[in-house]
């Protein structure tokens, strides 16, 4: 299939133009011509240097992540950024990346994932940033306890890490925010939708104090445990596109 296909379908499937203006990371074909043959194609959560390795060692042509390697502009290509570009250019490996969109979509999203995880029901959209979504919300078809809900999102991480809990909002945990990653800036939205809890993967030092004040748990279960989710379904696309595909495990711990 060409890339220039792949990256069209992408976009489309995750409205990738819509996050535009929203997003640090330029979402789309970051790296690569814009017409290439792809017959493998890898994915991972993080576009560094070990993943880009581990997609030219599997024979990929594209690799396709949620964290890319652009943030804003990049001045100079040297460095850390010319350890993490270079792999691909020197192998003729496309780099695709979908940070917002992936967290955002209602179906292929990591916001999604957990809540599937969490068989959360009556989901609406969460976490808003301008016009757009960057989570979920919903109910717990039965009430979690502290603890059952800690358990339930420590299997994500596969034993790499525990949640943290700030076990500050009701003993029964039904009312669920997830925004994925670093969420924590969603907390003041979780207060006021009158939430048990948000999920998230990690959070700043001042979170304690929110949480506690708002009278709202809050779970971090890990940014990368908590991210998996979306490029795995877009694996599963690319595989119903028949195209051959390898993923590719890094967890951070973090």
């Amino acid at each position: 299939m060409d890339l220039s296909e792949i990256v069209t379908r992408y976009d489309e499937r995750l409205d990738t133009a819509a996050f535009a203006d929203l997003d640090a990371s330029p979402n789309g074909l970051q790296v690569g011509p814009e017409s290439a043959d792809v017959d493998r194609v890898a994915f991972a959560v993080d576009a560094v240097a070990a993943t880009a390795e581990a997609a030219i060692e599997a024979g990929a042509d594209l690799l396709v992540t949620h964290h890319g390697i652009v943030w804003g502009d990049i001045e100079r290509v040297t460095g850390r950024n010319y350890g993490r570009i270079a792999p691909l250019l020197r192998n003729d490996v496309a780099l695709y990346v979908s940070h917002l969109p992936l967290d955002s979509h209602p179906e292929l999203g990591n916001a999604a994932g957990v809540a599937d995880h969490l068989d959360l029901d009556g989901r609406e959209p969460f976490g808003e940033l301008g016009p757009e979504t960057v989570g979920l919300r919903g109910t717990a078809p039965e009430a979690y306890s502290h603890a059952d809900l800690r358990a339930r999102l420590d299997a994500l991480a596969q034993g790499d890490q525990s949640t943290q809990v700030l076990d500050f909002g009701p003993d029964e945990i039904e009312l669920i925010g997830v925004v994925t990653g670093a969420g924590g800036d969603w907390l003041s939205e979780a207060e006021a939708l009158g939430l048990d809890a948000l999920v998230t993967g990690e959070g700043k030092g001042r979170l304690y104090h929110e949480a506690r004040e708002a009278g709202v748990s809050v779970f971090l279960a890990g940014h990368y445990a908590t991210e998996t989710f979306g490029v795995r379904r877009l694996q599963t696309l690319a595989d119903d596109w028949g195209l051959e595909t390898t993923y590719v495990e890094h967890p951070t711990g973090l």
